[in-house]
């Protein structure tokens, strides 16, 4: 399973993306989490704490004699997971493209290309043949067309009962079904219950694959800083993404 969350921003990609790559290692799976989103999330999600303050793959990448940044000799996706991906629980291992600081991109600018150039070539990189990969990727669809997930053969697209949130899922999903072999599938997140499902399955014009509950315990999972897995792993939210997976895998 290769798997990729989009949607809009703040739509609960990251708990999603975060809780299914949790169940998926504890089923016994190899999981590779790849974070390209430039803001916090997935680290905290996974149980993995606090996001690294330097950017993981800065000393993977060189620029060359016109300025283009490019993969140092020897590194490619075994190389890079090996070095510069972090410890996540359940024997997970997380790598980033980085995180934004202060000073704006100028200072994660190789950390970023060379993690394009990384999960480009992820693909054909035969020891990961039997690993399972979930990526969270940033709000809206420009990641997606450029290309930021070529690894992904499932799409899931995490909806809010909101007209902006179905409008941008409809947007991206078209997008990721563009892509060869690609299949996109919808998940309704923070439902208060069957009504605001409907809603959902109306707005984007066809079923949703689960429906996760608005859920006080996940909330507070997220102000805390804590993977709801680890703070609420019986809460409705968590079961439904544990359903989320068995049907993902089912499909």
């Amino acid at each position: 399973m290769r798997v990729a969350v989009i949607g809009k921003g703040g739509a609960g990609k990251s708990v999603i993306s975060g809780t299914m790559a949790r169940v998926l290692a504890r089923d016994g799976r190899r999981v590779l989490a790849l974070d390209s989103d430039l803001l916090p999330g997935l680290s905290l999600s996974l149980g993995a704490g606090p996001d690294p303050a330097e950017p993981p793959l800065n000393d993977a990448a060189e620029q060359d004699e016109n300025g283009r940044w490019r993969l140092k000799k020897g590194i490619g996706p075994v190389r890079a997971v090996k070095r510069y991906a972090t410890d996540a629980p359940d024997g997970i291992r997380l790598l980033q493209a980085g995180k934004v600081p202060q000073a704006g991109l100028e200072p994660i600018m190789g950390s970023i290309n060379a993690f394009y150039r990384v999960v480009h070539r992820l693909p054909d990189a035969r020891t990961f043949d039997d690993w399972t990969v979930v990526g969270d990727l940033p709000a809206g669809p420009r990641q997606i067309a450029f290309g930021w997930a070529p690894y992904a053969d499932t799409y899931v697209a995490v909806v809010q009962p909101s007209a902006q949130s179905a409008l941008t899922a409809r947007r991206v999903a078209r997008i990721a079904r563009s892509r060869d072999g690609a299949r996109a599938v919808f998940v309704a997140n923070r439902v208060t219950g069957p009504a605001d499902v409907r809603h959902v399955e109306e707005m984007i014009g066809e079923p949703v694959l689960a429906a996760v509950p608005v859920d006080e315990a996940v909330a507070r999972a997220e102000l805390l800083g804590f993977a709801p897995i680890d703070h609420a792993p019986d809460s409705a939210a968590v079961l439904e993404i544990e359903r989320l997976v068995t049907a993902l895998a089912d499909e």
